[in-house]
């Protein structure tokens, strides 16, 4: 039996007025994605929230409870205080299977805080970096996590594959404006590079706005819009784990797009040991 877990996307229609609102909208997602017969959804980079300061309400219970109650995995965003930095917080994405329980927790990495998140109409806090590139086992596969704009750094999307990461979910926050093509470029090429699917939603706040809701797999990009809503793809861990496994050669069963044998015949990480060489 093909091996294959259905992803979905939601982008977000979220309420810029009253912020906890969205927590109820974000259930209304969760079971969009579980009626089209997701196993697992992405929520944009820190929705349904907090998504700045103050933190006046926690979203967490309830996305559990509907986690369980549709029997999907969430990953969802969030803002966390730091424990001992107490104006300072992190900017999160949590893993809560299908039983309700959160899996784990990352925690941007990239670039270094506070500034990033200062003065925006959306968020306004001193934000602070993180150092810990986790990855999440889950019954499908292996999932990883980066945010947003982080999508410009190949190193942490290649850590993450390294790790065992076949999907990578790469949450992003605002409309892209005039960056919006390249956005779409890379995260295509991470999902090339790393042979893994990825898979990229945001927060709408305007009809005009342009999103990206993206999913794509190393050979082709399987579904996107620019619209709000709830968006699904089959990814398939069979092609992608051949990919993986099976030498780059002309004897390659079948058709390929890409580069397979990524991590065993091109990758060289004596060349990357000291970038100062």
């Amino acid at each position: 039996m093909t091996n294959i877990v259905r992803v979905a996307v939601a982008q977000t229609e979220t309420n810029l007025k009253n912020r906890a609102e969205n927590v109820t909208k974000a259930l209304c997602y969760i079971e969009n994605a579980a009626a089209q017969k997701a196993q697992i959804v992405c929520l944009p980079e820190t929705y349904p929230g907090p998504w700045t300061t103050p933190l006046d309400y926690d979203a967490l219970p309830a996305l559990c409870q509907g986690a369980k109650e549709h029997n999907i995995y969430v990953a969802a965003g969030l803002i966390e205080p730091v424990p001992d930095k107490p104006d300072r917080y992190y900017t999160s994405h949590v893993l809560i299977s299908a039983q309700g329980q959160v899996v784990g927790t990352y925690r941007r990495t990239t670039p270094t805080g506070p500034w990033l998140y200062r003065g925006s109409f959306f968020w306004d806090f001193d934000w602070q970096e993180a150092d810990e590139l986790p990855v999440f086992d889950t019954p499908w596969g292996v999932v990883g996590i980066a945010i947003c704009s982080e999508v410009y750094m190949p190193e942490l999307c290649r850590m993450l594959a390294l790790k065992g990461a076949e999907l990578i979910f790469l949450p992003a926050g605002v409309p892209k404006g005039p960056m919006w093509e390249t956005w779409r470029t890379l995260i295509f090429a991470r999902a090339i590079e790393n042979l893994c699917f990825t898979a990229t939603c945001q927060n709408i706040f305007e009809p005009s706005d342009v999103g990206l809701a993206m999913i794509c797999s190393p050979e082709k990009i399987i579904v996107e819009s620019t619209n709000p809503g709830v968006f699904v793809a089959d990814c398939d861990l069979d092609r992608l784990r051949l990919l993986r496994e099976t030498d780059d050669s002309w004897d390659f069963p079948g058709v390929k797009h890409c580069k397979p044998g990524i991590f065993k015949q091109w990758y060289r990480p004596e060349l990357h040991a000291n970038p100062q060489q």
